[in-house]
């Protein structure tokens, strides 16, 4: 038995439904934690890092278990909890402060993974001295924070209408950037250690059933969490591809193995991809710390793969120690 310290990101006061997930996620890894027969206490990590410090030196976990998303409402800063715990020298569950600072930022993933030789979409970042082409889409993406956020389908642009010179001059579009859109199918591929390193779980395709003509079929954050939306109740996750689809899982299930050392994973991750009409696989984003909702893609993943919750997060606990 042992004693596990749950930490997760503060709540705001008036907090939105996905910030309000993490306390879902959090419910199912204290029970799951009770089953394996250790016991759990909870704590919120937020900017005002001594409260969590206080935790520690005057009562050590035996082993953290790390929920925390964001940090005073920015992804940009959860690498904070693992630098913190690091300095402390507790150990932790899912990756470390040099995976979460360097997938947080999208842009310094996607040129590792270019110097690596692995396919990304070509992007473009405001001042950088490149213009998008003109006969492509883009999608505007942020850099720091989570795919889905603030993702409509707006944020899909031909590249003759977007408008360069006057980005710098646009409050709005700080901390945005251009990725090519992928006209294509859209994978997610769960990663879970094991005894023998990190396996892949069945790799899930999204399905955007019924989408008029013209409609971008992005995986944006109605699609997530609006229920009254479209979106939501047109995006579908299956895991039954058909044969002719065996080679590309081998090679997106190859590509996510690579990130996983690239970028000094440990525990889970999730790897998202799209593929285009020439069946060649993209990534797009590498997920260092995917939702563990009982209802979310990467317990999905899990469970076809014959790991029910319990066992997934004994997993991540023993990838910790």
């Amino acid at each position: 038995m042992h004693d596990l310290l749950l930490l997760i990101n503060a709540i705001s006061d008036q907090p939105s439904r996905d910030e309000l997930d993490v306390l879902v996620q959090a419910d199912a890894v204290e029970q799951a934690v009770k089953e394996l027969g250790h016991v759990p206490r909870r704590a919120s990590f937020g900017l005002n890092l001594e409260p969590v410090a206080e935790i520690i030196e005057n009562n050590p976990p035996d082993l953290v278990f790390n929920l925390v998303e964001t940090v005073g409402g920015k992804g940009a800063l959860i690498h904070l909890c693992p630098s913190l715990l690091d300095a402390f020298g507790i150990s932790y569950t899912g990756s470390g402060s040099y995976a979460l600072i360097v997938t947080t930022d999208k842009i310094r993933t996607k040129q590792i993974l270019k110097d690596h030789g692995l396919p990304t979409p070509d992007w473009v970042v405001p001042d950088s001295g490149r213009d998008p082409s003109p006969d492509k889409r883009y999608i505007i993406k942020p850099i720091w924070e989570d795919g889905s956020a603030g993702i409509s389908d707006d944020s899909v642009i031909a590249g003759k209408d977007l408008d360069m010179m006057g980005w710098p001059q646009d409050a709005t579009l700080n901390n945005l950037f251009l990725e090519e859109y992928i006209d294509g199918r859209e994978f997610n591929l769960s990663l879970l250690a094991s005894d023998q390193g990190p396996v892949v779980m069945p790799v899930a395709e999204m399905l955007y059933k019924d989408y008029p003509a013209g409609k971008p079929k992005i995986l944006n954050y109605a699609s997530k969490w609006d229920e009254a939306s479209f979106e939501y109740h047109k995006t579908i996750r299956r895991f039954d591809l058909p044969g002719r689809d065996h080679a590309l899982a081998e090679r997106m299930s190859e590509i996510s193995l690579q990130c996983w050392k690239i970028f000094h994973m440990n525990g889970y991750i999730r790897v998202d991809f799209r593929v285009d009409d020439q069946n060649r696989p993209w990534v797009l984003e590498v997920n260092a710390n995917p939702c563990l909702s009982p209802d979310a893609g990467f317990e999905a993943a899990c469970r076809q793969g014959g790991i029910d919750y319990t066992e997934m997060v004994e997993r991540i606990i023993a990838a910790a120690w």
